[in-house]
């Protein structure tokens, strides 16, 4: 390694010092959007977005033929016949 810093050091260094010299509340606003970050991707996840493909079907050829099908196969959006 050179004696100059490394380019992810400097970055990370960056950061860091920009965080260090935050007001108090710019780090409560950081807290809070990471909290919601956290519920969103995590929380919603395990209990809102089930992988259903994997459960139904058990390779990835069924659940892609699954989906190709869903996507091209036309639906019939007719009213018994009354227009």
């Amino acid at each position: 390694m050179t004696t100059q810093k490394s380019t992810i050091r400097r970055i990370y260094d960056f950061y860091a010092d920009g965080f260090k010299t935050l007001s108090p509340w710019a780090r409560n606003m950081w807290a809070i959007i990471l909290i919601k970050l956290f519920i969103m991707f995590v929380i919603f996840k395990l209990f809102f977005f089930r992988d259903t493909l994997k459960n139904r079907f058990p390779t990835d050829q069924e659940r892609s033929n699954h989906v190709i099908e869903q996507i091209t196969t036309p639906k019939n959006h007719h009213n018994n016949g009354a227009h």
